[in-house]
């Protein structure tokens, strides 16, 4: 595994562990919104990493690759909604939260966003570290 694949795998964890630790506090307490902040900006940071680092590699070895080319076409179609979803639901809730609907948007982004982590980390990555090898 490359070096920015266990990077990237590593934020992944951070940011799941900030979603868990949120989810146990809730948002109604100042350390679950202070934590709900930093699960937010992990996630920018990591995004912007991928923007910087990952993608720019994976669409250069696309260019002769039509396969890899379609794969990253549905990463890309996927990112623009998962990441919309949560940055609309971290807005929502950085400031105040009603329980139920709390709980049940939560609940959406966080099954959302452990898909995209297991697809990333099963398909995307996988093809980085087979053409960055």
């Amino acid at each position: 595994m490359s070096p920015l694949i266990k990077e990237l795998v590593a934020e992944h964890l951070e940011i799941t562990q900030a979603l868990n630790r949120v989810k146990q506090l809730g948002v109604q307490s100042q350390e679950g919104r202070d934590t709900l902040l930093a699960a937010k900006k992990g996630l920018l940071a990591h995004l912007e990493k991928e923007d910087r680092l990952l993608y720019p590699a994976l669409n250069r070895a696309a260019q002769n690759n039509d396969s890899l080319k379609r794969t990253l076409a549905v990463f890309a179609a996927d990112m623009d909604q998962v990441s919309g979803s949560a940055l609309a639901f971290f807005d929502k809730y950085a400031a105040d939260s009603s329980g139920i609907a709390f709980a049940k948007d939560f609940g959406g982004l966080f099954a959302t966003l452990s898909q995209r982590i297991r697809k990333e980390e099963n398909i995307l990555y996988k093809k980085y570290d087979e053409v960055s090898g």
